[in-house]
């Protein structure tokens, strides 16, 4: 497996490094787009606010009814920005209002439920300041997700490889390393989950090289999105940018 996603040319997987000190002249702006989360938003913020680098938190409550905004409200963290959507618009508008506020070097998604491990973010930060990456994508081990969005992801994944020739492993990731200067040039349009096949489509018409990193990935039982009401706008969204 190791040896596959390291074969691509455009696309290159590095290996787990260790935490380097140049990390830390890079400020990371973590951009969290939030709904109905009460019951794992308190952990997840703590987390991503002990990882060891110079960091924001920037979190968007997407119109939350569960009692997730009042959470947030009384939450004292360093580095933590809390803005409010007035009503709910989708992944994608949460994080583009995010986005607008970042003032970090380098931007990532990082999904408020306990998915995905913030301390991660060391090793994505890695190729960046050590290898002369732009991009970086962190790989998931989908064998935990349920069949259908198991092989939904893949299949994904693979039309993408198809249409922009590229030799990526996981499209689907939230984990994306993107500078923020790059990241708003996007002009990303989407407002659901159709965003992720949007910022990787849009990478790779621009010939950005992408290098891949194997994360730690702990799917949850129930999921927000719906694999055909989201799966069908992210191919969608991947044929219409390919041929527009």
């Amino acid at each position: 497996m190791q040896d596959a996603l390291r074969a691509g040319h455009r696309h290159a997987i590095m290996p787990a490094p260790c935490f380097c000190v140049e990390a830390r002249t890079l400020k990371l702006s973590v951009l969290m787009p939030v709904y109905n989360e009460r019951d794992s938003i308190e952990e997840i913020l703590h987390r991503v606010a002990a990882v060891p680098v110079p960091k924001e938190i920037v979190v968007v409550d997407d119109c939350s009814r569960d009692g997730t905004d009042q959470i947030l409200d009384r939450l004292q963290i360093p580095g933590l920005r809390v803005i409010h959507h007035t009503h709910n618009q989708g992944k994608g508008a949460a994080v583009r209002t995010a986005l607008k506020e970042a003032t970090g070097d380098v931007a990532i998604i990082q999904d408020a439920d306990l998915e995905y491990n913030p301390d991660e973010y060391v090793k994505l930060l890695h190729p960046i300041t050590h290898e002369g990456a732009q991009v970086v994508y962190g790989v998931r081990n989908l064998d935990g997700q349920k069949w259908l969005f198991r092989n939904g992801n893949r299949l994904l994944t693979c039309v993408t490889n198809l249409l922009y020739g590229s030799n990526i492993h996981d499209m689907e990731t939230c984990y994306k390393l993107i500078p923020t200067t790059i990241f708003r040039s996007l002009d990303i349009r989407c407002n659901r989950f159709d965003l992720e096949p949007e910022i990787t489509a849009k990478l790779l018409r621009r010939g950005l090289r992408i290098y891949e990193v194997p994360i730690s990935y702990h799917p949850r039982g129930e999921k927000k999105l719906s694999a055909w009401r989201d799966g069908l706008p992210a191919l969608l969204t991947l044929l219409r940018l390919r041929f527009s």
